[in-house]
């Protein structure tokens, strides 16, 4: 039996080069699933996005999605892609072991805790004040860089990684500190700088965009106590739930989060397309 992709419209395309089309999944041309590719509305045509591969039941457990996922990667390869990416919730087990049998690699994870419980005092000493006007610029030009680094750091190409970053802090902090449903605090102990923090509220939970310890004060568990400051405004906010974007080999940052309570929700996942 042969499995093939089967468009089910046209190819959508714009003036940017940017392209999107939906395909069937066929077993000798009888329909047995689905599958989306377009590309990426930040690094832009050379990037792919793979979404909603779906195979139906009867089909399953027979190499379907592994076709349908190659076929989709000769696909991108033909629009002059260099990279395909997707996400795959974490409950999705067989997707998983699909994703990582074809080679791509975990780039980051997506992990949430329900805010059901008070959250715990800060230390003696240690407290969080909303950040001022003449200390938000000089923290958002260093938002900015680190953002960019953590994707070069991963093979992204420097100008795409400045241009993700430019776009996600413009659309996610339009007003500076004045955005509204968003927190940039500053945690000093003792009176002095130890961190910064940057809440917002993501699809109705309350997120973590940023959360930095000044390179002086780390280890002293102040990042800890940023998270808790977090949650204590996520309770604030009303927000049952507090989510946040942690890099796969941030194996620190992992340990924190985990002793916290935060679970994976999904995972994300990038292939390049030599």
């Amino acid at each position: 039996m042969t499995t093939t992709l089967r468009p089910t419209g046209p190819l959508q395309q714009g003036a940017d080069g940017a392209k999107a089309r939906t395909y069937d999944v066929c077993v000798n041309s009888r329909p047995v699933g689905s599958i989306g590719l377009a590309t990426h509305e930040v690094f832009g045509p050379r990037v792919c996005r793979l979404h909603g591969l779906r195979i139906a039941e009867p089909d399953r457990r027979r190499g379907r999605g592994t076709v349908a996922a190659l076929a989709a990667e000769e696909v991108a390869r033909g629009w002059g892609c260099a990279r395909i990416e997707t996400a795959v919730p974490a409950d999705a087990a067989a997707a998983l072991r699909l994703v990582t049998a074809l080679g791509y690699v975990e780039r980051s994870r997506r992990l949430t805790k329900p805010l059901t419980d008070s959250a715990p005092p800060l230390p003696a000493g240690t407290e969080g004040r909303p950040m001022t006007e003449a200390e938000y610029e000089p923290w958002l030009v260093r938002a900015k860089e680190l953002y960019a680094s953590t994707w070069t750091d991963r093979g992204v190409p420097e100008s795409e990684a400045r241009a993700k970053s430019e776009a996600d802090h413009a659309r996610s902090l339009p007003r500076g500190l004045a955005t509204p449903h968003t927190w940039l605090s500053v945690l000093t102990h003792h009176g002095v700088r130890v961190g910064t923090l940057w809440l917002s509220v993501l699809d109705g939970d309350a997120f973590v965009y940023d959360v930095a310890v000044d390179p002086e004060h780390r280890g002293h568990g102040h990042g800890r106590s940023l998270m808790h400051l977090a949650e204590a405004q996520g309770r604030a906010a009303d927000r049952d739930r507090i989510g946040l974007n942690v890099l796969a080999d941030n194996d620190r940052a992992l340990c924190l989060y985990e002793s916290l309570g935060y679970e994976p929700a999904s995972y994300y996942f990038y292939k390049p397309l030599f």
